[in-house]
């Protein structure tokens, strides 16, 4: 199993994050990783999405949790390697937000999966602060 934490403070309210959350043919908008996105039905938990990073083949997710202004829990899984991603929100004392972005993965080669999964996560939570807190 490997795990891995990545966080961001924003002065934009949940509810604001929680927006583009649940608009995700929009998340490329934000996040570079990602080529083409479509979801299949609603942002509700038993839904799939089918995303293509750059450069590579297209894969699909499904939200296993999701709870409004709170956070979501996507689900991949590739070659018997198991992605679950926690995208979580918490209120700050100020109003804003810390959103999380954890994951865990399991399976043969997580270790080594692991770091290619994660390395935008910095970048990505970046990009979303800026354009939450741009929309404000």
């Amino acid at each position: 199993m490997w795990t891995h934490e990545d966080s961001i403070e924003t002065s934009a309210a949940p509810a604001r994050i929680w927006k583009f959350f649940a608009e995700v043919a929009q998340w490329k908008n934000w996040n570079a990783g990602i080529e083409v996105i479509e979801i299949h039905g609603p942002f509700a938990a038993g839904t799939t999405f089918t995303m293509k990073p750059p450069e590579q083949e297209a894969f699909i997710s499904t939200l296993v949790e999701v709870r409004e202004n709170e956070g979501f829990i996507d689900e991949t899984v590739v070659e018997g390697v198991r992605v679950l991603v926690n995208h979580s929100l918490v209120r700050l004392p100020s109003g804003g937000t810390r959103i999380t972005y954890g994951t865990r993965i399991t399976g043969p080669g997580a270790e080594a999966f692991g770091p290619m999964v994660t390395s935008d996560f910095p970048e990505v939570l970046a990009a979303l602060k800026a354009l939450a807190e741009r929309a404000e």
